[in-house]
């Protein structure tokens, strides 16, 4: 990738010089990567390893390749490391003065803060910290195309473009760039025939591990936002997505 000059040696496979930034922003690189069958409390975890490793962006980009590029999608934080870099050298400014600068102040967002690693290095896949309510003003952001209060924060145009499906992740879901796309099931409130109760709104999603979920779904004209701290735990999903389809969904239509 022209982005890493410092990272050359590692280009000599044909397929690494394929890469572009589409691989990266919608997780299609196609390297050896594993952050969700191993949990995060095992160093072996890619994404552990990563923040671990000397130099974290050589350890993403020497990953071995193992599928062609932009053929299937892998949740990968080390491709959201190499945004963080991508941006930081473009603007000259770090990840989270950037991001305070062109994106939360303009959305009238509180304080954030945002963890390094050991080697000092913004975690950009998961270091950011900020309120339910400030996590909800993103969502509205999304839901209104890029628009708050009259003003363009993000080009409408990208806003479609991050939410255009790249990639399946399941049966249910999609990948475009860093959000998830799908659909969401529940049932709608009672007195309703059971055969109609059944129904599926278009969402766009975004997951942090421990329960954090932003739900942007146009269709209701809705943004729902959930925290909590249940990390590592392998049914961390059931709570947010039980509130969405036995509360929220069922109370409001």
């Amino acid at each position: 990738m022209q982005s890493f000059p410092e990272y050359a040696d590692l280009f000599a496979d044909a397929r690494h010089r394929r890469w572009t930034l589409h691989h990266v922003l919608s997780m299609t690189m196609g390297t050896d990567w594993d952050e969700l069958s191993i949990p995060y409390t095992d160093p072996a975890n890619s994404e552990i390893a990563m923040d671990r490793a000397p130099d974290r962006y050589r350890y993403v980009l020497e990953r071995p390749i193992v599928l062609e590029p932009g053929t299937r999608w892998t949740y990968c934080g080390g491709a959201t490391a190499l945004l963080g870099r991508i941006i930081a050298k473009g603007t000259g400014k770090s990840l989270h003065a950037y991001a305070r600068d062109m994106l939360f102040d303009p959305l009238g967002m509180g304080p954030t803060d945002w963890y390094s690693g050991r080697d000092g290095e913004l975690i950009a896949a998961s270091g950011i910290r900020m309120l339910p309510r400030d996590l909800a003003r993103i969502g509205q952001l999304m839901l209104n195309g890029g628009i708050r209060e009259g003003r363009a924060v993000v080009p409408s145009e990208w806003i479609a473009r991050c939410t255009t499906a790249v990639a399946p992740v399941d049966e249910m879901r999609e990948y475009g760039y860093q959000w998830y796309l799908g659909r969401f099931g529940f049932e709608t409130a009672s007195g309703v025939p059971r055969w109609k109760k059944s129904r599926l709104e278009a969402v766009t999603s975004a997951i942090g591990n421990g329960g954090q979920r932003l739900y942007v779904m146009p269709g209701l004209d809705l943004v729902v936002v959930s925290m909590s701290g249940n990390y590592d735990a392998p049914d961390q999903w059931v709570p947010p997505t039980r509130i969405m389809r036995e509360v929220v969904l069922p109370t409001i239509l």
